[in-house]
């Protein structure tokens, strides 16, 4: 199968493009600069120059594709104070592909996230689906992600084989500069390792290799309209992420109280008191998939995390 794939040269995407070569299918990675075309090359991908705003590109790149996957998000602009910019022009690049694949019964698979599906009880696959206004129109802000897919998942009526893959908020693994990332160099800031109140919170995770093989299982094998969960530990206390953190650098581990965590950790305050946790029980049963890697407190205390300060930006939303 010939595979367009945006992000193909991300966190994540990078991992994806050597499962799809090794199960014999050609990858075609939009590439918007030297380097992520050098990177795709060495991979052996090819490389499809473009951005996600040049709609013309895409549509043709979808057209003379057997298969798209969707992993590319502007993560500069969105961190940078304009999600909405960046979920904006998600939508639009995600419509000229599905126009680009109607009828045709081709794959078109995009990345999701998990985080904040529901409130106060493990999330599935068939959370955030139906008549919730937030989702089944245009929403603002991180939700508008979820009008997105629920926009790719509508495409299953119109002779396309669409599916969305929700990813927690951390895919771990050596070399992430996620939340995880983000967390050590606020405690190497600080000189404390915190979590919010009782840090008794769960959040979702998953590693990138276990994720990128989900990916291609979807490719390959998910029928249309389905929503996937990769997620590998359920959920795990964000308190035992700060332990495991404050051992590593020989730092306390404190609780940090609600009102001081914007203070304290800056811009991830928002997202670190969720209480998010997500089955992928579903995703399991259809597809087979197993993951396979280290869970997210093994993955930490392997200590890749700790090599060097991780001043570099996010490069992941939410989920992905």
């Amino acid at each position: 199968m010939r595979v367009f794939m945006t992000g193909a040269s991300g966190w994540i995407g990078s991992a994806v493009v050597p499962e799809l070569i090794g199960a014999g299918h050609q990858v075609v990675g939009l590439a918007r600069s030297d380097a992520s075309a050098a990177a795709l090359t060495a991979a052996g991908a090819e490389v499809h120059r473009g951005t996600l705003d040049d709609l013309d590109s895409l549509r043709r790149a979808a057209a003379t594709s057997d298969g798209v996957i969707h992993l590319a998000f502007k993560h500069d602009i969105a961190f940078s104070g304009d999600f909405q910019g960046a979920a904006d022009a998600d939508r639009r690049a995600v419509e000229t592909v599905g126009e680009a694949l109607a009828g045709s019964d081709r794959p078109f698979l995009i990345a999701s996230g998990t985080l904040g599906l529901t409130t106060g009880r493990v999330a599935t696959e068939r959370d955030g689906h139906g008549p919730d206004p937030a989702v089944a129109a245009w929403g603002s802000g991180p939700r508008a992600r979820l009008a997105t897919a629920e926009s790719v998942l509508s495409l299953a009526s119109r002779g396309v084989r669409s599916s969305v893959v929700r990813l927690p908020p951390t895919v771990h693994g050596d070399g992430d500069h996620g939340f995880m990332a983000a967390l050590v160099g606020i405690a190497r800031d600080r000189g404390v390792s915190g979590y919010i109140g009782d840090g008794s919170n769960r959040w979702p995770a998953v590693h990138r290799l276990d994720a990128a093989h989900l990916i291609r299982l979807a490719l390959d094998k998910t029928p249309a309209g389905s929503t996937l969960h990769a997620v590998a530990d359920e959920g795990v206390p964000i308190r035992a992420v700060a332990e495991v953190i404050g051992r590593r650098l020989d730092l306390p581990v404190a609780a940090i109280s609600p009102e001081d965590a914007g203070e304290h950790f800056g811009w991830l305050g928002g997202f670190l008191s969720a209480d998010s946790p997500a089955s992928s029980a579903l995703t399991r049963e259809l597809l087979g998939w197993q993951p396979t890697q280290p869970g997210l407190i093994e993955d930490l205390d392997k200590g890749h995390y700790f090599h060097t300060p991780p001043h570099d930006t996010l490069t992941r939303t939410p989920g992905g």
